[in-house]
């Protein structure tokens, strides 16, 4: 669970943002957010004044976040006549994350507190986010653990012939077990995951609507996303994508598995896969450019003529080489064109550089790192290398 003083650093340095801003405070209704100041995901709206203390104001259920809450002004959710009156007239703009927050939920406040001016924060609470501290480290430390060690168990369970489906619900099953709490929250608008994935030779290029370089054939059209009722064959590649939750963070992470000799394109794609990891990882430092970062990971690709099948099948590409994770799967910061900022000390990557081969499959290697002052330190800590059965 969440400790106290992390919870009142957090909020100092959101409301040392806010005063910049020249804001009077901030509302957060996405759960996710207000989890990550207060400790408890109950259903809730918390007020962070520019100066003074935090109120959170609680929906359902009430009796759960008292005992959860390390909001000392922690209380039941006030009538609409009342509310209001917990906003006197000197709080004139208020800060919304508007990134996620619904039009009625808006228009919901906007009547309630007539005449306030409204502001995005989206950016400043999601690069406040970004950077984890010593204890959220450790979450994902233990996150990283749980998950390699599933990982080092499928060549006890992974058999030629069986189904991905079958394959994906003996890993999932164990993740379970292993304590992985299983929400893998995103932020980004219609997009979804379930665990993760477990795909194979041809299937493992289908594109789909994920904005990633894997989505699997997945079981039907409502849900095309993930593993298949196809069976994994001989010299068919094996990609198994998948993330573990702890205490609400994710660490995320593939391994490729091949029954047999894999073809020597997919030996050079994954090859290359791991070149560019490697220098990634070496350039994971305070004060690199994230996007600076993308296009040399590009460039190996394309000088190892695969920068039409790098993140993805041609034409289904995706444009980023490593994302944040943290509380969500889609964090601060993005290794991808356009984003144009420097890399914290303290901010989580992972790093996945993945090729499509239509018709022969999918291979790459991901990680998660911390970005340090000497490069990336992984969290994911099991050996990189295709494993042959």
């Amino acid at each position: 669970m969440l400790i106290k003083m992390e919870s009142e650093q957090r909020i100092i340095r959101l409301q040392k943002a806010l005063n910049k801003m020249e804001l009077d405070g901030a509302l957060f209704v996405y759960p996710i957010d207000v989890y990550y100041f207060t400790g408890t995901r109950q259903n809730s709206t918390l007020w962070v004044p520019t100066e003074g203390n935090p109120m959170l104001l609680v929906r359902k259920s009430y009796a759960r976040a008292t005992t959860e809450s390390l909001i000392e002004d922690t209380r039941p959710f006030p009538s609409s006549r009342e509310f209001p009156n917990l906003f006197g007239p000197q709080i004139k703009r208020i800060g919304f994350t508007f990134d996620i927050l619904p039009v009625q939920q808006y228009q919901y406040y906007s009547k309630m507190l007539p005449g306030r001016e409204f502001t995005d924060i989206s950016p400043i609470n999601r690069e406040l986010r970004s950077v984890k501290s010593e204890w959220e480290l450790e979450q994902m430390r233990h996150s990283g653990d749980c998950l390699c060690s599933v990982f080092a168990q499928v060549p006890e369970f992974l058999k030629e012939g069986m189904r991905e489906l079958d394959l994906s619900a003996e890993f999932e099953c164990r993740l379970r077990k292993a304590g992985g709490e299983g929400y893998v929250r995103m932020r980004a608008f219609n997009q979804e995951l379930f665990h993760g994935l477990a795909v194979s030779g041809a299937t493992s290029d289908k594109p789909g609507f994920f904005d990633g370089a894997v989505s699997g054939r997945g079981l039907s059209a409502a849900s095309p996303q993930g593993s298949s009722v196809e069976k994994i064959v001989a010299g068919s590649p094996v990609l198994l994508d998948y993330t573990v939750v702890f205490n609400g963070y994710i660490v995320d992470m593939t391994r490729m598995f091949v029954f047999g000799q894999p073809k020597p394109e997919l030996e050079k794609a994954f090859a290359t896969a791991i070149a560019i990891q490697q220098y990634l990882v070496e350039n994971l430092k305070p004060g690199m450019i994230c996007e600076d970062l993308f296009l040399v990971a590009a460039s190996m690709a394309e000088d190892a003529g695969l920068g039409r099948n790098f993140m993805g099948a041609p034409g289904e590409n995706a444009r980023f080489v490593g994302h944040g994770v943290g509380l969500e799967l889609d964090e601060y910061p993005v290794l991808a064109q356009g984003f144009k900022v420097p890399l914290q000390v303290g901010q989580t990557i992972a790093i996945e550089p993945k090729f499509v081969l239509p018709g022969l499959g999918a291979v790459g290697i991901e990680n998660t790192f911390a970005v340090s002052s000497g490069g990336g330190i992984k969290i994911t800590g099991m050996a990189d290398e295709m494993i042959s059965l």
